[in-house]
């Protein structure tokens, strides 16, 4: 409910007259917008909200007063019975005749998103929200849906509707968290009030996976150092790739895919920024990172990259996003051969090194704040996380002692 109200505020102008205001209020929250006039105190007439007779002309002036008021009650009348919400941001902008606010529906806003991170280039970003767009969109029988017909009920049978087309925690928590951003999004610039939030009650962390990552024990990464792959040269980058990633803090796939020779290597450092936080990192070259880094330079000298990731200059932003898929992708499936043939039994991924060298860290007696600024992890929540398994395994061992 929202009413409007002319009213004298306390804060007097230099010549002792107290400006008058159009006062709207909604959900117990006020909205002030000066009128430009104003009036000694006991010029004012607080409970009508007009000038009294010892104003020069107050008749004409309180007229005015009436079409600010007419006006204000109007652009209110025309979002009850289009059933929008308005917001004091709208309401200023019609009310003054700035600019037209936009009745964009939830789908255009949603559409404006991803031309927005399509502009901004980021391509990996734009393909998860077009991706779910679709869906959504397709999903959604409403032709034009105000952010007030994506409801709960609604959220909640578009799970179920995933489910029921073999969809999993990780690909519809994926989905959730982006139509999540999309309406935060829209809460910020105002086009929808958080009263409306459907997130408030439908919620997206019961679909986080249940699964532990396996961290691998420091003999396991040393049999995979060890590996001979005379008769495997095909795994020879994945081998690479992971002990390298082990042995610089758990440097992420796409970090070592943009680093350069000319811009990443100094003496025996390793600078760079990590693309996920945007921390910087210095990170020492020990003796296996240096090894693999000559092994490179020896056979790709021509390349300004230290991985054969990115093979060519100048890519473009989907250029280097289906690069990265595609080298991932082989990336991990040749880790599960490496696996195999070394005899560990875990799930090995491109993900593996990093909380690996986080547990292996923790099980030669590091603090976990010490663990947590070498991972550059701004929450220490997540580094705990990493640190799960490890904790349960010491617990066990306490546990078997007591038999």
């Amino acid at each position: 409910m929202a009413t409007v109200k002319i009213v004298q505020r306390p804060t007097p102008h230099h010549d002792g007259t107290l400006p008058i205001y159009l006062r709207l209020t909604m959900n117990r929250k006020s909205k002030f917008i000066n009128l430009g006039y104003s009036c000694k105190k006991n010029q004012w007439d607080s409970t009508n909200g007009q000038f009294k007779k010892n104003v020069e002309n107050h008749v004409k002036k309180n007229i005015i007063l009436n079409d600010f008021k007419n006006k204000a009650l109007k652009i209110i009348d025309q979002y009850l019975e289009a059933n929008k919400v308005l917001t004091f941001s709208q309401f200023e902008a019609l009310f003054r005749g700035e600019q037209k606010t936009r009745h964009l529906d939830f789908f255009q806003f949603f559409q404006e998103r991803i031309n927005d991170l399509a502009k901004a280039k980021k391509t990996g970003n734009q393909k998860v929200y077009q991706e779910t767009y679709n869906s959504f969109r397709k999903f959604v029988k409403v032709g034009k849906p105000s952010f007030e017909d994506i409801t709960y009920i609604v959220l909640e049978k578009y799970e179920n509707h995933l489910r029921g087309n073999g969809g999993t925690n990780g690909g519809i928590s994926i989905k959730m968290r982006t139509i999540r951003a999309v309406y935060k999004n829209a809460i910020t610039k105002e086009l929808v009030t958080v009263d409306h939030y459907p997130f408030t009650k439908y919620k997206v962390s019961k679909l986080k996976g249940k699964s532990v990552k396996k961290a691998l024990t420091r003999e396991e990464v040393r049999k995979i150092e060890l590996l001979d792959l005379v008769e495997h040269p095909k795994l020879i980058n994945a081998r690479h790739f992971f002990v390298f990633s082990y042995y610089t803090r758990g440097m992420n796939f796409v970090d070592m895919m943009y680093l350069r020779w000319d811009k990443s290597i100094f003496g025996d450092k390793i600078t760079y920024t990590r693309s996920k936080t945007k921390g910087n990192f210095i990170v020492k070259i020990l003796p296996p990172v240096q090894a693999i880094l000559d092994y490179y330079k020896t056979i790709l000298p021509e390349i300004g990259y230290v991985f054969p990731i990115l093979l060519k200059e100048n890519l473009t932003p989907q250029q280097i996003q289906d690069r990265k898929k595609k080298v991932l992708k082989r990336y991990n499936k040749n880790l599960k051969e490496i696996a195999q043939i070394v005899g560990i039994d875990k799930p090995l991924t491109s993900y593996v090194a990093r909380h690996s060298i986080a547990t292996n860290m923790k099980q030669a007696g590091i603090d976990t704040s010490v663990i947590s600024q070498s991972l550059g992890h701004q929450n220490p929540q997540i580094t705990e996380a990493y640190l799960k398994e490890f904790e349960n395994e010491v617990i066990d061992d306490a546990m078997e002692k007591l038999l």
